[in-house]
């Protein structure tokens, strides 16, 4: 396993060295115990819940008929209102399920980058999302096209390919240019797969399946929403565990070992909410590329913090599918693009300039 570099390891040795508060820390006190809130991740996160309810707005207003910002908060808040049918039915559902599909990318991709410590091991990456749409598509292909079903299928494909990943990168230790080149390997195989899948099911399951493979949300609402609503609450205990262990994971592994933390167990217990919250948004709206990538990078650098702050990451992915989506709804008026293409034009480019400067900085 690579080591930390060593400002992560002295900001994460002083985050769990007793009786000293790291800079940039506040002590918050409350109840019968208190904990430490890094200033600039509470500010940005802040901002960003600002920025995600401004971008929310604009989404119910702007189409192909503009609506003013009072009848959307009256349609919201349930008041009666003449575009109720414009808000309510045609852009909320969609809208509801883009801050989902976000926010569980956003973690996914925090949760799976820290564990890896490569700004490149995001889902759609290192074939997670790709194991989940071969098993998607293939079902497709034999019938199954009830979208009640194709979220689970997605969550049993993205944990049989990530169990593979891991397995095959392990050798005494998870290194992380080991694991991230694996899973390229496994993500160009498994899209191999569900292209023969496409190619042997009949053409209107096929169109379908294509649709899906570059990550819509046109269409879909409420009904796609439910699975991955209630898997972010039954989650939500242990995504707040996973903000505290990844402080120990940022630490190299002989400090980690020295503190007593058993790393292999915390770094498949983070790989596993990663994978699980990545397949069942790629079920929902299929593989919107590149959100898991973005979303927890730009979320560092923002901060300035040793670990990804996974709330800020989780806000950042709701904002790039929503605003996303927004523009693909009027980019091409009346024609609405996949919000995967929009995040892949956009995160495109950021995976070629990651890779140049890797390479730049000998990986630092």
């Amino acid at each position: 396993m690579t080591t930390a570099r060593p400002l992560e390891r002295d900001t994460a040795r002083q985050a769990v060295r007793p009786g000293v508060r790291p800079a940039g820390y506040a002590l918050v006190r409350g109840g019968r115990g208190s904990f430490l809130l890094h200033r600039r991740a509470a500010v940005t996160a802040g901002s960003l819940a600002v920025l995600l309810a401004l971008v929310c707005v604009a989404y119910l207003c702007i189409g192909e008929s503009f609506v003013q910002p009072v009848e959307v908060l009256k349609v919201i808040f349930g008041q009666p209102s003449s575009d109720t049918l414009v808000v309510g039915t045609l852009r909320l559902p969609r809208m509801v399920l883009g801050l989902l599909v976000g926010v569980a990318f956003g973690i996914s991709g925090g949760l799976i980058q820290t564990v890896a410590r490569n700004p490149l091991a995001s889902p759609d990456i290192i074939g997670i999302s790709q194991g989940a749409g071969a098993l998607t598509v293939g079902a497709m292909t034999f019938g199954v096209t009830s979208y009640t079903v194709l979220p689970y299928l997605s969550v049993v494909g993205g944990l049989g390919a990530a169990a593979l990943v891991y397995a095959f990168a392990w050798r005494g230790g998870l290194h992380a240019t080991r694991f991230v080149l694996i899973g390229i390997g496994f993500a160009i195989a498994l899209r191999s797969i569900i292209t023969l899948f496409m190619t042997k099911g009949d053409v209107l399951v096929a169109q379908q399946a294509q649709v899906w493979m570059t990550g819509s949300l046109n269409g879909r609402g409420y009904d796609e929403a439910t699975p991955l609503l209630i898997v972010l609450i039954v989650l939500s205990p242990a995504l707040a565990w996973a903000a505290y262990a990844q402080r120990t994971v940022s630490m190299d592994d002989d400090t980690a070992t020295a503190l007593g933390v058993r790393l292999g167990r915390v770094r498949l217990g983070l790989v596993v909410l990663g994978v699980v919250l990545a397949s069942v948004a790629t079920g929902a709206a299929g593989p919107v590329d590149f959100v898991a990538l973005l979303a927890p990078q730009i979320a560092r650098r923002l901060t300035r913090t040793a670990q990804i702050p996974l709330l800020c990451s989780a806000l950042l992915g709701a904002v790039i599918v929503v605003l996303g989506d927004l523009l693909a709804r009027v980019v091409l008026a009346p024609t609405e693009l996949p919000v995967g293409v929009l995040t892949a034009a956009v995160g495109a480019p950021y995976l070629i300039w990651l890779i140049i400067r890797s390479r730049t900085t000998g990986g630092k």
